[in-house]
């Protein structure tokens, strides 16, 4: 006789029994990275300088004092990099296109050196079995840009549309996908209103219009992806997280309401409804970003896909975001809360019937790695992909179109504001060595996928 309590498995349990082949057939599995965490080069080969690098130039900016100068000097070590993802046995890789390298004024001539590297590493992933997923923008706008007012300026969204045609049109139908933008929230709120991302402003006003162009970017740069790459799926990429009230008090559901109307429905709603939410647009008053005529029909293009990148859930009260008690948190503080990607997932597919096929983008957990000899123990990030992998699975099971997963991080980099003292890599990075070596949760997403 089998006692159903004690032989019923645990969550983690049945997490770590996972395979590959508990999901969908054709369900893709990658990693991720983005350009200027791990490129460096950031002075080679005709690039100018981002946002990124004048914000790191500027004192107290950077936790460590860091930058991107050099990072993981991915753009001079890229075939090792790619032998690396290529031995990890995933399917896919997901990178970004530093805008500066391609486009370094911003707006006019095009950067052939720029161009050839992406289209190096494009080829490079091909002949190694590994798709190509590209992300147009992950934050590094050229500085000349900002010089004019960056996001906050309507004619960013129009410099973004032909810098995307530049490189939809030299990749072409090579890449598996495009994004457009990665986070729009970061690239805007966390930039231009928290002023903890570059360019660093704190205004309100500047973050909401900020944002505004940035969905007005991803719709004038959609048709140029398609005219060039029509054989590539076209979307973007938002990070989304359920945010919930820290009580039933009256003040805290109210909260919980608002923080999820600037967080998460402020870009889904027009993207996939084409309207702001009427709540959040009366709260935000004054501020409310400057629409012109056509402009969300122009943002509510059809995507083939939406990209989610899911970290953690909020719980909000009344004086802002708060922790429940005994919750286990990664070492950048946030709370690890698999079921939130299970609920989210749910809600999406719920609230916007015209839902386009989600791929998880960026999913992971920075920890304080330390390197003993040869090895990497890092048995908490393995417990974290793993436990998240099953909660995808949940949503797929209850009906959500989930098509694919990407780990956050390939490697160790330049964690923006945190400089190097954040590690999400599955491959640990010695800095000073550029020595690579796979950590345990490596190993661990390896097996899981043969």
């Amino acid at each position: 006789m089998t006692n159903t309590l004690t032989d019923t498995p645990t969550p983690a349990a049945r997490a770590a029994a996972l395979t590959r082949r508990d999901f969908p057939a054709g369900f893709v599995f990658g990693v991720a990275t983005s350009s200027y965490q791990i490129e460096g080069a950031a002075h080679e080969d005709g690039r100018s300088p981002s946002i990124w690098d004048v914000f790191c130039a500027q004192p107290g900016r950077i936790s460590d004092g860091s930058s991107g100068a050099v990072a993981c000097d991915h753009y001079h070590r890229w075939e090792q990099d790619l032998d690396l993802i290529a031995a990890l046995g995933v399917d896919a890789y997901r990178f970004s296109v530093a805008w500066p390298r391609v486009v370094p004024a911003g707006r006019g001539p095009v950067n052939p050196a720029g161009l050839d590297f992406y289209e190096r590493l494009t080829d490079g992933l091909l002949a190694r079995g590994v798709q190509p997923h590209v992300t147009l923008y992950h934050w590094d706008l050229p500085a000349t840009l900002q010089d004019q007012g960056g996001w906050t300026n309507r004619d960013t969204a129009y410099a973004f549309a032909e810098y995307s045609a530049a490189v939809a049109a030299r990749l072409g139908n090579r890449v598996a996908s495009y994004a457009t933008l990665n986070e729009p929230w970061c690239s805007s709120v966390l930039s231009y209103e928290i002023g903890e991302h570059a360019p660093g402003t704190r205004d309100r006003a500047a973050a909401l219009s900020a944002a505004h162009h940035l969905l007005l970017g991803h719709g004038l740069a959609m048709p140029e992806i398609r005219r060039h790459a029509p054989q590539s799926q076209a979307g973007i990429v938002l990070n989304l997280g359920p945010q919930e009230s820290a009580s039933d008090r009256p003040e805290d559901i109210l909260a919980a309401r608002q923080a999820d109307g600037r967080f998460n429905r402020w870009f889904l709603d027009p993207l996939l409804r084409g309207e702001y939410p009427a709540d959040t647009w009366a709260d935000v008053g004054a501020d409310a970003p400057p629409v012109q005529d056509g402009d969300l029909e122009l943002i509510r293009v059809p995507n083939d896909f939406l990209g989610v990148n899911y970290y953690s859930r909020g719980v909000i009260g009344a004086q802002g975001g708060v922790l429940p008690e005994g919750a286990s948190v990664t070492d950048m503080g946030w709370e690890i809360h698999p079921q939130g990607l299970t609920d989210l997932m749910l809600r999406l597919n719920a609230d916007y019937p015209n839902l386009p096929p989600i791929y998880i983008t960026e999913n992971g957990a920075a920890f304080a790695d330390e390197r003993s000899g040869d090895r990497v123990h890092d048995p908490r990030r393995t417990e974290f992909l793993s436990t998240h992998l099953n909660a995808l699975l949940n949503a797929s099971q209850a009906g959500v179109d989930i098509r694919g997963y990407f780990a956050w991080s390939l490697m160790d980099n330049f964690e923006w504001a945190y400089g190097y003292q954040k590690r999400f890599g599955l491959v640990y990075v010695d800095y000073t060595t550029q020595e690579r070596l796979l950590k345990d949760s490596a190993l661990w997403y390896q097996a899981f996928l043969k």
